[in-house]
């Protein structure tokens, strides 16, 4: 059995992910509980593969309790299918606002004015913002 299961360094050298964070995700139940060798965690070599899913949808931002969620075995395609839609509108919205600050920040470095503080389009974009305008908003003023 010992040659066909992984110890939790041997999931640690393959995935790339520190043993702790093993440890601390399946604290918090993203990782089924290993078997246990002579007190030593025991890892079936699927186990690589659920880690990658597991850095693959926490790169794209999925919380911790998205996770659980999307990796629980009791969760339905259709369950996993709604939480991905959330999070999907969530990055539509991050991307929205990480373009209009990108233009915000080009505009910054654009500017003929000698200080873009005192651009008129920039204090337009800060009055539009504290009227309660998003940045995207605000640059459009």
């Amino acid at each position: 059995m010992a040659d066909e299961t992984l110890t939790i360094g041997q999931l640690a050298g393959r995935s790339g992910v520190a043993a702790s964070a093993l440890r601390y995700w399946e604290g918090v139940g993203l990782l089924p509980p290993p078997v246990r060798v002579s007190g030593q965690r025991r890892y079936p070599p699927s186990t690589v593969e659920l880690v990658g899913v597991i850095l693959l949808l926490r790169d794209v931002g999925f919380s911790l309790r998205d996770l659980k969620a999307l990796l629980a075995s009791a969760t339905s395609a259709d369950g996993r299918r709604e939480v991905a839609g959330r999070k999907l509108a969530e990055l539509d919205e991050r991307i929205v606002q990480v373009q209009a600050a990108r233009t915000a920040v080009a505009h910054s470095l654009a500017c003929p004015h000698e200080d873009f503080f005192d651009c008129p389009s920039f204090t337009g974009m800060v009055s539009a913002r504290l009227g309660g305008a998003s940045i995207d908003e605000a640059h459009r003023h």
